[in-house]
């Protein structure tokens, strides 16, 4: 059923068009990545479908009844007061209810008066009616499946989360929304590898619309069905996956290319026979092809993939061969070790993938590569005759109170004006945009400021914390390009898995403290990877059904009174003090027949008798066959005690 509706609709800030003629429906159950350059629309393409605008021109319309959700920018949780509160949002009410049960069903076994028998027994009912069995495993299913811990979640107010942590809640509370379409803005932005993972897994498992706007390649690929691209003033929808449309917007662009040189080709053949022919005594001709020619629609030059940025990374010095080099490094933060005992060294060359969860530590152990972090122990040194150049996460490399002109000029005082704005307009700043100030950019224009005085370092060892982050999927295929053809040392740090897929030939992994050095590209460790946490999930899925059977124990116990509870078990407890006494005299006794036969075998006389080696060989095969049972033996009387252990305290 068709939920969205965008006919030729457009949007125009004062003199300026956002984009126009965007033209697709939504049907329900489909996932849409939208994609494009920042700044060409896909925040104002949320407004409208949420009703917070109306377009300027043309048609949107929406399906009666629907319900959107967005997930504020302000992170604003009501009047939760603990993270599990903030993600449930409007099932709160549900946590309430079951921490009422847990301590009636506790009260029960003092109390099992018909009224507390009556009163438990409506509010589970009422709890099972509203789903609450299912809902609250599936708050939990996402507070962990977003790195939180959902039994401490309960209990731990919202005002101790970072940041970050926030923005992980956030994502976790639209989750949850009861709501047709979800939209949401850069939704891996807060997310590491293992976390991204888990997202993918569980927007392609839930039936509602998903239209998402997202930079992350990876994600974009494994999650969505119909792509919505912004470029050149307007939106193009294309039905299939990200590689589809991969494959296609190439295909429209050769298209629109050619179909732009064919009509240069006839203004230049039109003009030159109107400037040839409008005095002579073809005059006539030449002036008809003159207003036939002014009024021909011109087709715009089609937006290629060289307009994102012209970057490139060249290197001044060929360097040394041991590019870094860590001996028993020990980093530590806040009073806590980060990384211990780490060893390791880059060759000349090589590009390097460190990943590992958010706050392992990992730009912590780049600050302390170059001197801004102190190391608690250990070496950890660039090599002598290493220049490197630095991108950092924060983007604290961007001076505040400068100029765009002035951030260029300062790494380049001998160059002429000209060349300073041409450099800065291979990255998309142009005409007096150069005199902007570095503090009114956005995080995407101070992210591409960053990468024009990278690349003036000329360095032989680039060490990259997270530079896509705030970049457009058509700026982060341009600094991927420039990377694959960089001829230095690569250090890189990035929850993009299609760029580490891409260029890295050798991985960190930072986990629990510890680094692990694996041979081989981030590829090929999703493969081992994949298979450590398959095996991991059929561990979790089978103490999952093991839960659940003792919940539902757990619950049917508390339905019947404590009177026929005691009964029950005073009953096992005699059964089982049987089956102990049982085992117990089984053990007794193999263990008598064992000493006999041993004590015979032991006699040397048994061996001068006639006959006495085939007897030997007979008692010994017995021997074996009764200290098999005695093994047997002693097991279900270990058993049977820690059973006899476990149902005592309850009489």
């Amino acid at each position: 059923m068709t939920q969205l509706v965008f006919g030729s609709a457009g949007v125009d800030f004062g003199a300026t068009t956002v984009f126009s003629d965007v033209t697709f429906t939504v049907s329900g159950g489909e996932r849409w990545g939208v994609v494009g350059r920042n700044g060409t629309g896909k925040t104002t393409l949320f407004r409208l479908i949420t009703g917070e605008m109306t377009p300027t021109r043309g048609v949107t319309t929406r399906q009666s009844g629907l319900t959107v959700s967005l997930l504020e920018q302000h992170r604003d949780f009501g009047e939760a007061v603990t993270v599990w509160e903030a993600a449930a949002g409007g099932l709160a009410e549900l946590l309430r209810l079951e921490r009422s049960l847990v301590e009636q069903s506790a009260a029960l076994a003092h109390d099992a008066s018909e009224a507390a028998l009556a009163r438990y027994g409506h509010d589970l009912e009422r709890f099972e009616r509203d789903g609450g069995y299912a809902l609250t495993s599936r708050v939990d299913a996402v507070l962990h499946g977003l790195g939180f811990d959902p039994e401490q979640s309960r209990t731990l107010p919202l005002t101790a989360l970072s940041g970050g942590e926030r923005g992980r809640l956030g994502l976790a509370r639209q989750l949850m929304a009861d709501a047709d379409v979800l939209l949401l803005d850069e939704p891996t932005n807060h997310l590491d590898l293992e976390t991204t993972r888990w997202l993918e897994e569980y927007l392609t498992g839930i039936d509602k619309t998903v239209m998402l706007v997202s930079h992350d390649r990876a994600f974009l690929a494994a999650t969505v069905d119909h792509v919505l691209h912004f470029e050149g003033g307007t939106a193009i929808p294309y039905t299939g996956s990200y590689q589809a449309f991969v494959a296609q917007r190439a295909e429209r662009r050769l298209a629109q290319q050619r179909a732009f040189q064919q009509q240069q080709r006839t203004i230049a053949h039109e003009t030159d026979y109107i400037a040839r022919n409008i005095a002579g005594q073809n005059s006539r001709q030449a002036k008809g092809r003159r207003t036939r020619l002014a009024r021909l629609p011109r087709l715009s030059a089609p937006v290629t993939a060289e307009d994102a940025m012209a970057l490139r990374f060249d290197v001044s010095g060929r360097g040394g061969d041991q590019v870094i080099t860590a001996k028993n490094v020990t980093v530590e933060a806040g009073g806590r070790a980060l990384i211990e005992r780490f060893s390791g060294t880059v060759q000349r060359g090589e590009f390097v993938g460190l990943v590992g969860p958010n706050g392992s530590g990992k730009s912590t152990l780049l600050r302390a590569l170059f001197g801004q972090h102190p190391v608690a122990a250990g070496e950890l040194a660039v090599g002598g005759s290493i220049t490197a150049g630095y991108y950092r996460q924060d983007l604290s490399q961007v001076p505040l109170g400068r100029s765009l002109y002035d951030c260029i000029a300062d790494l380049r005082p001998t160059w002429e004006r000209r060349l300073i704005q041409g450099h800065l307009g291979r990255f998309g700043f142009s005409g007096d945009e150069v005199q902007r100030g570095t503090e009114t950019l956005s995080g995407g224009e101070r992210a591409r400021v960053a990468l024009a005085m990278l690349m003036l370092s000329r360095a032989n060892l680039l060490v990259l914390d997270e530079p896509t982050n705030h970049l457009d999927v058509e700026s982060i295929e341009a600094l991927e390009d420039a990377i694959e053809g960089y001829g230095g040392t690569v250090v890189l740090v990035s929850h993009d898995r299609e760029l580490l897929r891409a260029l890295t030939g050798r991985v960190w992994v930072l986990h629990h403290r510890r680094i692990t050095d694996f041979p081989g590209g981030f590829a090929e460790w999703e493969e081992v990877s994949a298979e450590r946490e398959h095996a991991a999930r059929v561990r979790a899925q089978e103490e999952e059904a093991l839960l659940r059977v003792h919940e539902k124990q757990r619950v049917e116990r508390s339905r019947q009174p404590a009177s026929i509870d005691r009964d029950d078990t005073a009953k096992k407890l005699r059964r089982v003090q049987r089956a102990l006494e049982d085992a117990e005299a089984k053990v007794a006794k193999l263990e008598t027949e064992i000493a006999r036969l041993t004590a015979v075998l032991e006699d040397p006389s048994l061996y001068t008798r006639r006959g006495g080696v085939e007897e030997a060989k007979r008692l010994g095969e017995k021997l074996e066959t009764l200290k098999g049972d005695l093994t047997s033996a002693i097991e279900r009387w270990t058993r049977t005690g820690e059973e006899l252990e476990a149902l005592s305290p309850k009489i």
